[in-house]
């Protein structure tokens, strides 16, 4: 292969795919980007056997060819390279040759042979969905996925549509969080769980896409294409748990608060709080006050008093503070609500004004 391309379309092209490459003790070929030149493009692709991505673009060839390198060593040449406008790549002698106006770099290869073959999701189910849509459902969600391999279920993003939603779900036991997001046309399928350790990469290469992507769903795969790009990822074939039983048809107890001064008083119970982030609610709607309580033996204790509107029955209850925390990145409105139904019960947080997004926690026991 011998081609000159834009250093920028290569940069950002070899950064998404070295974040994909992976690591395999009898496949060492993984760690690597496989370039290929083939009819006046370039074709980078990279693969962990879970996740791969292929982006294609157009460059000026004098010879086509295909080579691998390693990922990590491309992408931090290309990183630190000065402002060239464009960049020569070459083979040679089974390695890679970068040439710019001020520098010429040989990079060892692997056996680009022994590359696997990026699956290709045909005869599938076809449908179309923003990114910023899909990108918003994932990351309101994906922080309450589970992280361990035994239950892939509870370690993944579970999708569906409902009416005129599209609706994302994770959950580890102790907390679920649901994101409803509104589309023009309800995509034909019935679930998607994506892996969890799948969802982080997707998130990052389709935030910088802003139009829609077509979408290819078949038993074992879905794939994203978006102008010269294709990711797809490993899904999982199980059933998610019927969440909607857990959910509190009513409540005997809420609070209404701004988000931030909550936000400011559970990062001070950062300070005082024991091995178990345990923090102390408190209700008394009588007297009208909230009190978060945290206490640490070794440390001390703080005792936070929001003003708030405070309706329902008193109530005492312990959560674990750091559950509480992750859900307001989800939450755009200023005000939040506290729904409460007991102290065996899970607490309900909603946006006050925004029923497209419900978080759900688990109590700790005393």
């Amino acid at each position: 292969m011998k081609i000159e391309c834009l250093k920028e379309k290569l940069a950002s092209a070899v950064s998404k795919c070295e974040k994909i490459s992976g690591k395999h003790p009898t496949l060492p070929v993984l760690k690597c980007i496989l370039l290929e030149v083939k009819d006046n493009n370039l074709i980078l692709k990279s693969t962990n056997l879970d996740l791969g991505v292929e982006i294609t673009f157009p460059v000026k060839t004098e010879e086509e060819g295909v080579v691998a390198v390693p990922g990590s060593v491309l992408n931090n040449f290309i990183q630190n390279l000065d402002n060239y406008k464009s960049i020569k790549l070459e083979s040679a002698e089974g390695n890679l040759k970068v040439w710019t106006e001020n520098n010429s770099t040989v990079i060892k290869s692997l056996p680009h042979e022994d590359f696997p073959t990026i699956p290709v999701v045909s005869l599938s189910k076809v449908f179309k969905m923003n990114a910023k849509d899909i990108v918003r459902g994932l990351k309101s969600v994906w922080y309450s996925s589970g992280t361990s391999s035994m239950k892939p279920e509870l370690s993944s993003v579970y999708i569906y549509h409902n009416d005129e939603n599209v609706v994302f779900v994770a959950t580890d036991s102790f907390r679920l969080a649901e994101k409803r997001v509104k589309v023009k046309k309800i995509p034909d399928f019935t679930q998607i769980l994506i892996p969890f350790k799948n969802v982080i990469e997707i998130v990052r290469i389709l935030e910088e896409v802003s139009d829609d992507v077509e979408i290819h769903l078949d038993k074992n795969q879905i794939s994203f294409s978006w102008e010269g790009l294709y990711l797809t990822s490993r899904i999982i074939d199980g059933v998610f748990p019927d969440y909607k039983q857990i959910i509190p048809k009513e409540n005997k107890s809420e609070v209404v608060a701004l988000k931030q001064d909550l936000v400011n008083s559970l990062k001070l119970a950062n300070v005082f709080s024991d091995n178990f982030n345990q923090i102390n609610m408190k209700l008394r709607p009588g007297g009208k006050t909230f009190h978060l309580t945290t206490r640490n033996a070794d440390v001390g204790e703080t005792v936070n008093k929001l003003e708030s509107a405070i309706s329902g029955e008193d109530i005492d209850i312990n959560f674990n503070y750091r559950y509480i925390l992750d859900c307001f990145q989800s939450i755009e409105a200023d005000s939040v609500s506290l729904q409460f139904n007991g102290v065996s019960k899970p607490m309900v947080i909603r946006g006050v004004g925004d029923r497209s997004f419900m978080y759900l926690v688990m109590p700790m026991n005393k």
